[in-house]
């Protein structure tokens, strides 16, 4: 086992925290003002509206859980395994991902709805990229599992057991790289408006490609 936390997985968590972050402040500020990176209030929003007849919206938010699905499923067929490891093809969801970003830039003045559920389906791919690492469980487009994981470990810490430093400093990274997303898309929202997708694309197309790069020429050297 490591006794430290390898740079690359931190820094990874970081950014694709930061990614997620961006992007979900940036439908909230927006017209759809709804969120796209993780999806309980969604299933609560489209149980409610059905109970109330409101038909429409309920399909909306099926839609929106729909689309999120789907991106974990395209994640899940491109690697072929939910644990995080160098090797596997990341490089690949990450570049499409940025590309479902892009999209949803282009297409979210005509259409914001259908540009939501392009962020949706992005989130969904990110979501799925890895799922553990070390015991920690890795998901990088919502904090409530990382607000639930430090909780636990704070609680047995008080209790006496020994904190694992690795996880805590993984979730940690997620932590306020979710947080510093959402800041900088708050911040610059006001400013450059719809362009603030450029921030989320730019990360996550920038890691594809530095990944692909590595796993095509270094990593079989």
């Amino acid at each position: 086992m490591l006794s430290k936390l390898p740079a690359w997985v931190g820094l990874g968590a970081f950014l694709l925290a930061l990614a997620a972050g961006a992007m979900n402040v940036f439908v909230l500020e927006s017209v759809v003002g709804q969120a796209v990176t993780h999806h309980s209030g969604s299933s609560s929003s489209m149980m409610l509206a059905l109970s109330r007849g409101e038909y429409g919206r309920s399909v909306h938010f099926g839609l929106l859980i729909i689309a999120f699905v789907s991106g974990s499923v395209l994640s899940g067929f491109i690697i072929r395994d939910s644990h995080l490891r160098l090797g596997r093809r990341y490089g690949l969801s990450l570049l499409l991902e940025s590309a479902t970003v892009l999209g949803a830039w282009a297409a979210f003045d005509a259409n914001p709805y259908a540009a939501q559920l392009m962020l949706s389906a992005a989130s969904g791919l990110q979501n799925a990229l890895a799922t553990t690492y070390s015991g920690a469980i890795v998901r990088t487009t919502h904090l409530t599992g990382v607000f639930t994981d430090i909780g636990i470990l704070l609680g047995n810490r008080l209790a006496g057991i020994p904190m694992p430093e690795r996880k805590l400093k993984l979730l940690s990274d997620i932590l306020a790289g979710f947080l510093a997303g959402g800041l900088a898309s708050g911040l610059l929202y006001p400013l450059v408006g719809n362009a603030v997708l450029a921030l989320p694309a730019f990360i996550c197309g920038g890691i594809g490609t530095v990944y692909f790069v590595y796993r095509r020429f270094f990593l079989r050297a």
